[in-house]
């Protein structure tokens, strides 16, 4: 895993140039480049504003509150499915890259004002959780009480989890294979 950006961006193997444009154009941004996740961060005044996803298909600039971002083209997108607050713009090429520079930068500046504005993502109120995980909490009181002590997001993240297998069975094999880990106040990718 990379210590610095320099040796981050001098050991990319997947979007190497593409990578590096990229960070040209955020180094113009006034921002505070690190390594987080394992990936380039950019910040400014502590808070984190884009950090570069090096995807197989695609090189990706996620914006940590980019729902909160005005896109009227479009250009953003959920890095998945349930992304609530994450957005990107896609890479596949320099050129493209190269020709988004002033919309990465509107972009950035955009993303910069939300976070002075002190605007946060509205989450979720209510946790979807699969029938399956809702049924075995009401059979099993010692693990609905662990389950209901666990974080709101640890709470998503199984029933995301569980919910994802597309047999019943198979959920049910979930909620079973992780009880141990709920009852020991563990997240579905806490270690």
């Amino acid at each position: 895993m990379a210590k610095s950006p320099d040796s981050y961006f001098a050991n990319s193997r997947i979007w190497p140039n593409e990578a590096s444009c990229l960070r040209a154009i955020l180094r113009d941004c006034d921002l505070d480049e690190a390594i987080k996740w394992g990936k380039p961060c950019y910040m400014r005044d502590g808070h984190n504003i884009a950090i570069i996803q090096e995807m197989k298909d695609f090189l990706a600039l996620m914006f940590f509150k980019g729902a909160l971002i005005d896109d009227p083209d479009g250009v953003l997108v959920p890095p998945g499915p349930n992304s609530n607050s994450g957005r990107q713009i896609r890479f596949r090429s320099v050129d493209e890259v190269t020709a988004k520079a002033d919309q990465i930068m509107a972009f950035v500046k955009a993303a910069i004002q939300v976070n002075q504005a002190g605007l946060k993502i509205k989450k979720p109120s209510v946790i979807e959780l699969p029938e399956e995980l809702r049924d075995r909490l009401d059979q099993d009181a010692e693990l609905k009480a662990a389950f209901d002590a666990l974080t709101p997001g640890r709470q998503r993240g199984y029933g995301l989890y569980i919910g994802g297998a597309k047999q019943s069975a198979t959920r049910i094999a979930r909620i079973e294979k992780h009880r141990a880990r709920i009852l020991e106040g563990k997240g579905i990718h806490d270690r």
